[in-house]
Order: structure tokens, then C-alpha cells, then sequence
């Protein structure tokens, strides 16, 4: 075929822009044999620079109507294939051995032919204007002339089942029908699934797919198409045809996208779909939640035998004219949640980080991936902890566990959209529900829980290292408030908030130019979110107990390992409900961030031996060390995520700038800065030593000695090495241990354990200084490895052990004779 990548057997060599497994996600190739782009890096290009002039989104459109052209190409391929054996049996029909009568040739290739010559000429019209692309081409008629011609469609749908079953029937009855069968599909690289007849099974289905594909692709072009464009009226007129179309075929000839019929005969669109959290009579439960246009439907997947059709189970419903969102302060206290641990959450990640370098290596892989599967299972079920409560009119309400407060906005905007509308109260019959649950396997458009064993192979892993965000300014409010934004990252199936901008307050363009370093543990996306402020104490969530500050815009962008800029900085614009925030990022992947690299200067403290700087301060402990600590603890131990939120990274420099300068207004400036920042600063200081705290030479002791069983072993181990640090690095080591103690006792109220503490301090106190020399955290998704377990666990057990005193170690002498 002209314009077809294809080898010399005719095999097209083009991916298919709209693969059969999501349907309704909308990947698009590009081609010359790039691989997919999933639909998220797609829709995060739009919004990153798809808009931000009429021709970049131009270049958009050429990119859908490339991959469209492309899948074209091999649906034109597969009705080709379809079409093979039919010469063949019509030669036969009418001598006196026919494989098929007429009748069942008709029967099977009904329309067939029709639908192979419209997108044959469809797309022999199409591909020239893509591959001569100008910014002026137009191309709405063609689109609006294939929708014009659905009518085809509707012949062969109405004959498909029919069609369907006289294939099966002869492919059974008839060997020589089913050995033309297999010739057809082995041709066109078609074979049918378990070696059966590939006409039913393989090919037949694939017209009823192709108009909910071009629908969907219509939907993305007129998204690109400036609506001056001489297209856009024509795309419009297409999608609106192709629309009607799809909501008049009967569900019992397609039901596999069809939406359900409301007992009114209105049509009940499914617009969200995804996996929540629930508590429920005190236990979490993993629930499918599907938000139609009229109802809300919890459900969850039944088990079945092998082989058995997968169907839901609905736990309840709620119709939308009866769900209300009471204000915070209006709603009934949440039921008591129990809250794993975070130290067991931090165990279950190091669990599966192991399993999957293990899982690399290739050693009973089955095993290990069932393993991982209810590893992160676990952990999925278990880390959410925002609350987000549905209620009925009628007194029920039900309880879902987000992690995320950009995902609870989402749920909650999509159903406030939707009842804007007339909607009126139902109660559905037993049959009513059974049809709209029976309805859910086939609408859904998520499809597996978010876990990394269920990842197709080709999928990004993700990033490991450290991300550095500018968060610059915004515009686009309509009045003045106090504004501040949030950054979060995904990790292990979930996203975790990393970050929070200063509140600039009373403005319609806040300028805020703050710089923010992001740890990644395998992360694929950054989301943005904009608040406003609410200093009213009065409204208060009853479900948490914190101040409801109103989510003003939010907005995600993929970070994708190929285009991610490593080196320089990359300014964007991300786009969130009429607001727009300008941001830069860079990457610094894990293994370059690691280095220590001392100082080559002679003065000043970042990067000079601890031993140098107390020598010269005539002090015990640095400092630096001392005015951080007590800043922090005067007005940042009640600060929710200290030490775990980043600070902005340009006043962290200027307080690293101030501290080696020795600056004499440093108390000023002290008291002056956000406490994150302050926090940063310490953290940033014991990164920067030339060798860890706790030194290279001790490093393999301390790794043996936290992986002792018997506990008076280890005692004497630990205390052993503490005794053999030099004083300044034991007194500072217990000078940070006694206040990391005293933050996790505001746990209540900060949210930092001993746990979290450990994992934020544990590498940075103990990570060698030649990270090649030994190999440690060479691999970037080594992140999670035995090494850094162990760090951890070393600052863990010195925090949970009973308070250290100086003296009172050097003067006891443990029976331990090893020499370290």
C-alpha cells in the first residue's frame, strides 16, 4: 500500500496509535518507529506547550493526525486480511464442492467491502496532506465525509452478530474454511488467539472499535485546532455525527463501550473511573469507584474461576441529586482511622525496592513478581490518609482514604460539574443495578491497580535522584488572596506532597521565585497545586482537624527520563483553571547528587571538616549546627513535615553564603527566614561534609554492627563505635540525636517519627564519601538498597535507644576488645 511501513511480506511495521488494550486512552505514536507515547505525556506536553502559541499547536495536530494515519494504515492492513479468503470461496460457491454457500459468504463479509474502500479512500486523501504538512492544510472535510458515511457502520453492526456466529459455525464445521481462515490471518501477521479462526475472533470486531477511536481522535484535533481555523466547524459537525452514532448502537451489538440506558431512555455517560480507598466498618478496602452522569457506584472485582468472565460487584450507590458535600466544619466527625506506622510504610518500600533489583537479576522471577505484587498491594491500601466523605441526603456517608489532596479535588470537582445539572432522584430496581454494575467491566477506563508489577514492560520505571523546581510566579486570579503553592511526586503508586512556596499574601500575581529540591523515588509526575490561604480558625475539617485552605488551580506534567533536562534549566508554563503558573526544572540523578566534595577553600564551613571548623570556633559543636537547631526548635518543631518538606533552595544559599562568610547579622537573618529553610540549611551542611559524621573508617562497622541479632551483641557493637568517633563528630552526633528526639515527640502534631527522621538523616549522616569505591547506590534504582536500609537503621537504633550522655560513654568501658 502507498505510504505503508511496511517489510517486503507485507507485515506493517507501524505501532497502532489506538492500541486494543485502552481504548480509551489515547496513545499516539509518532513515526518512523518511535514507540508509544502514553496518553499522559501527551496531555502534559499540551498543557507544557501545546497552547502557548497557535503554531506550536498546529505541530499538535500533525502529530495526532500522524499517529491517526498510522493506525489507519493498519486498519485498511486488517480489512485487507478480512477480505482475503472471500475471491477465493466466491470461485467456489458455484462449483459442486463449495466450501461456503453464497448465502454465508454474504453473511460473513457483509459490508465489509464498503467500509475497506471508504477508509481506503479516507486515507489515500489523508496522508498526503500530513506528509506535505503546512500550517494552512485543511482537512475537515475529510473527516466530516467518513462520518457522514457511518450509516455502513450501522448496516454491518446490525449484521455483526449474525456474521459472527455463521463464522464460528463454518470455521467448526468446515476444515477447509478454517485452514483459508489461518492462511488469511498468517498473511497479514493476524494470527487468531489459541490457533482458531481469526474471522471471528481476531478481525471481525475490529469496524465496531475503529469509530470509537476516530471519535476519540476527532475530540483531540479539535482541541489543537484554533477555533478561527476553517476546520474547526467541520471537526465539530464530524464529532457531533460520530457522537449520535455511537449513542444509537444497541448494546447487545457492541457492548463493549456502549453506555448504559437510564430507565428515561437518557443516555448515562461514565465520566471518571479509578481505584479508592475505603474505610469501611473500620477495615480499608480497595474499591473500583465509577462517577456516571447521574450516580456515584462503589464497587469492587469479583474472584472467578480461570477463564470465567471478571465481573463487579457493587458495594452501594449513591444517585448525584442526593450526594452533598456538607462544609467542613458542618460535617460529623470521622470515625477513628487507624494509621499504619510510618516506619512500617518505610520497611514495606525497602521490601519491594529489594524484590525488584532481585526481579533484574532474573531469578524465579514468577515468584518474586507475586511477592512484590502484595507488597505494593499492601502499601497502596495502607499509605492514604486524607479523608474524602461522600454523603447521602438520607444520613449514610461513606468514607475514602486519598493520597493525595489533588486527587480528592478532582473527584470532588467532577461531581460538583455534574450536578449543575437537572438531576433528579431514582432509586434503581434490582435489574436496573444488576445491568449498570454488569456495565462497569466494559466502560471502565482504568483497568489495573496502579502497582508496578501490573506496568506493561516498555514502561518508564521512572526517576531516581533529585529534582530542582523554581516555582517563579502566577497570574490570572480574578482578586486579590494570599497564595502559595504545593509540589507532589509519585512514588510507589501514590503521591506524596515534597514541597510548599511561602504564602504571598493580598495579590493577584504573586511573585514568589523560590527553589525547591525534590528527592525521586521512581517518579513519573509532578503536580502543581495552587491555594489560597484561610486564616479562619473557625473552619476547621472535622475529618483531620486542620484548617481547609481552597485549592485555586492544579495542574501535572510527566517527567520523562528522555526529555528531562539534566544540565541547564527548562522554564514552562503550566495551565490550571484559567491560572497560570511559570516554572523551571532541572535533574540531577541520584549517583552525580551523592558525591561529597570537599571544600577547596580555606575558610568558611560548608565542606571543611568537622574537626577544622570546631577548632577554629573553639566550640564543641559547629555553629551552624547550634543556631539551626535552636531556630528550629523555638518555632519549627510543631512544623508539619520539618525536615521532610523542602526549603526554598535560594534562601538555603543564602544562609550556606552567610554562615561560611561568617556573617554577624546571621541571627537576623535567622529569625527573618521560613523554617523549612533553616532545616535545609542543616541537612545541606551535613551532606557537604568531606566524609560523613559518623566517618568513612567506621562505615563497614556500623553496617555489621546494625545487622547483629543478638541485642546485648549489638549493644556493645554500637556503643563501641559511638566511643570511637573523634569528640567533635560524637558531641555534634549527639547534639543533632537529642533534638531529633524532641521534634518526634510533637509526632501528633508534625507528623515526623523517629522513623521518618531517621530515613531523612540516616544516609546523610552515614553515606561513605567515595560512593564508586564500594560500589554503593551506583544504580539508580538502587535508591531503596540494602546500603541506605541500613543507614537508616543505624540513626534509628542511636534515636530509639535511652538517652547517650558524652561523658558517661567515655568513662564506661564495655567488654568489646575488637579493634575498629
Amino acid at each position: 500500500m502507498e505510504g505503508c511501513h511496511g517489510d517486503s511480506a507485507g507485515h506493517c511495521l507501524t505501532p497502532p496509535a489506538y492500541g486494543y488494550k485502552r481504548p480509551v486512552l489515547l496513545c499516539i505514536p509518532l513515526l518512523a518507529g518511535l514507540r508509544h507515547l502514553p496518553c499522559s505525556t501527551l496531555t502534559s506536553l499540551v498543557v507544557m506547550q501545546g497552547e502557548r502559541d497557535a503554531g506550536k499547536g498546529l505541530e499538535m495536530r500533525k502529530l495526532v493526525l500522524s499517529g491517526f494515519l498510522a493506525s489507519e494504515e493498519i486498519y485498511i492492513n486488517q480489512l485487507e486480511a478480512l477480505l482475503l479468503p472471500m475471491k477465493p470461496l466466491k470461485a467456489t460457491a458455484t462449483t459442486s464442492q463449495p466450501v461456503l454457500t453464497i448465502q454465508q459468504i454474504e453473511t460473513i463479509f457483509y459490508k465489509i467491502q464498503d467500509i475497506y474502500e471508504i477508509h481506503k479512500e479516507f486515507y489515500d486523501s489523508l496522508c498526503p496532506k500530513v506528509q506535505q504538512w503546512d500550517s494552512k492544510v485543511t482537512l475537515g472535510h475529510l473527516f466530516q465525509k467518513l462520518a457522514s458515511q457511518l450509516g455502513v457502520y450501522k448496516a454491518f453492526l446490525d449484521n455483526y452478530k449474525v456474521a459472527r456466529e455463521t463464522a464460528e459455525k463454518c470455521s467448526q464445521s468446515n476444515n477447509q474454511f478454517q485452514k483459508i481462515s489461518e492462511v488469511s490471518g498468517a498473511v497479514r501477521g493476524s494470527p487468531a488467539p489459541g490457533g482458531g479462526s481469526p474471522l471471528p475472533t481476531a478481525l471481525l470486531y475490529k469496524p465496531i472499535d475503529r469509530v470509537t477511536r476516530s471519535t476519540l481522535v476527532l475530540h483531540d484535533l479539535l482541541k489543537h485546532t484554533p477555533a478561527d481555523h476553517p476546520d474547526y466547524p467541520l471537526l465539530q459537525d464530524a464529532l457531533r455525527i460520530s457522537q449520535n452514532f455511537l449513542s444509537s448502537i444497541n448494546e447487545d451489538i457492541d457492548p463493549r463501550r456502549t453506555a448504559v440506558t437510564t430507565p428515561k431512555g437518557e443516555t448515562r455517560q461514565l465520566v471518571k473511573d479509578g481505584f479508592l480507598v475505603e474505610l469501611s466498618e473500620g477495615s480499608r478496602k480497595l474499591r473500583h469507584v465509577f462517577l456516571f452522569t447521574d450516580v456515584v457506584l462503589c464497587a469492587k472485582l469479583k474472584k472467578t474461576a480461570v477463564g470465567k468472565h471478571q465481573q463487579y460487584d457493587c458495594k452501594w450507590y449513591v444517585p448525584l441529586a442526593d450526594l452533598v458535600f456538607p462544609a467542613p466544619e458542618e460535617s460529623e466527625p470521622c470515625p477513628q482511622v487507624h494509621t499504619i506506622p510510618d516506619h512500617e510504610l518505610e520497611d514495606m518500600k525497602m521490601k519491594i525496592s529489594t524484590i525488584k533489583s532481585e526481579v533484574q537479576k532474573e531469578v524465579t522471577i514468577e515468584r518474586l513478581k507475586k511477592k512484590m505484587f502484595e507488597n505494593e498491594f499492601w502499601l497502596l491500601l495502607n499509605s492514604p490518609t486524607i479523608p474524602f466523605r461522600i454523603h447521602n441526603r438520607n444520613g449514610k456517608s461513606y468514607l475514602f482514604l486519598l493520597s493525595s489532596d489533588y486527587e480528592r479535588s478532582e473527584w470532588r470537582e467532577a461531581i460538583q460539574k455534574l450536578q449543575k445539572k437537572d438531576l433528579q432522584a431514582f432509586v434503581l430496581s434490582s435489574v436496573e443495578l444488576q445491568v449498570l454494575t454488569g456495565s462497569c467491566f466494559k466502560l471502565r477506563t482504568v483497568h489495573n491497580i496502579p502497582v508496578t508489577s501490573n506496568k506493561d514492560d516498555d514502561e518508564s520505571p521512572g526517576l531516581y535522584g533529585f529534582l530542582h523546581v523554581i516555582v517563579h510566579s502566577a497570574k490570572g486570579f480574578k482578586q486579590s488572596a494570599n497564595l502559595y503553592c504545593t509540589l507532589e511526586v509519585d512514588s510507589f503508586g501514590y503521591f506524596v506532597s515534597k514541597a510548599k512556596t511561602r504564602v504571598f499574601r493580598d495579590t493577584t500575581e504573586p511573585q514568589w521565585n523560590e527553589e525547591f529540591e525534590i528527592e525521586l523515588e521512581g517518579s513519573q509526575s509532578l503536580r502543581i497545586l495552587c491555594y489560597e490561604k484561610c486564616y479562619d480558625k473557625t473552619k476547621l475539617n472535622k475529618d483531620n482537624n486542620e484548617i481547609v485552605d481552597k485549592i485555586m488551580g492544579k495542574g501535572q506534567v510527566q517527567l520523562d527520563p528522555q526529555a528531562m533536562p539534566t544540565k541547564n534549566w527548562h522554564m514552562d508554563v503550566i495551565e490550571m483553571n484559567g491560572i497560570k503558573v511559570e516554572f523551571s526544572m532541572k535533574f540531577t540523578s541520584r549517583d552525580m547528587s551523592l558525591k561529597r566534595t570537599p571544600s577547596k577553600k580555606q575558610t568558611g564551613v560548608f565542606g571543611v571538616k568537622i574537626s577544622v571548623v570546631t577548632k577554629r570556633e573553639r566550640s564543641k559543636v559547629p555553629y551552624i549546627v547550634r543556631q539551626c537547631i535552636e531556630e528550629v526548635e523555638k518555632r519549627g518543631i510543631e512544623e508539619v513535615g520539618i525536615y521532610r518538606i523542602s526549603g526554598v533552595a535560594t534562601d538555603i544559599q543564602a544562609l550556606k553564603a552567610a554562615f561560611d562568610a561568617n556573617n554577624k547579622d546571621i541571627l537576623v537573618m535567622l529569625s527573618d527566614m521560613d523554617i523549612n529553610a533553616i532545616a535545609g540549611t542543616l541537612k545541606l551542611y551535613f551532606r557537604e561534609l568531606p566524609e560523613p559524621l559518623l566517618t568513612d573508617r567506621l562505615y563497614p562497622a556500623f553496617m555489621e554492627g546494625i545487622a547483629l541479632s543478638d541485642p546485648a551483641a549489638k549493644e556493645n557493637c554500637m556503643m563501641h563505635l559511638l566511643r570511637s568517633l573523634p569528640d567533635p563528630n560524637l558531641i555534634t552526633f549527639l547534639f543533632l540525636l537529642e533534638h531529633l528526639k524532641r521534634v518526634a515527640e510533637k509526632e501528633p502534631i508534625n507528623k515526623m517519627s523517629l522513623h521518618n527522621l531517621a530515613t531523612v538523616f540516616g544516609p546523610t549522616l552515614l553515606r561513605p564519601s567515595e560512593v564508586e569505591s564500594k560500589g554503593h547506590l551506583t544504580l539508580a534504582s538502587d535508591i531503596w538498597s540494602h546500603d541506605v536500609m541500613a543507614q537508616v537503621q543505624v540513626l534509628l537504633y542511636y534515636l530509639q535507644h535511652p538517652p547517650i550522655s558524652f561523658a558517661e560513654l567515655k568513662r564506661n568501658t564495655l567488654y568489646f576488645s575488637t579493634d575498629v
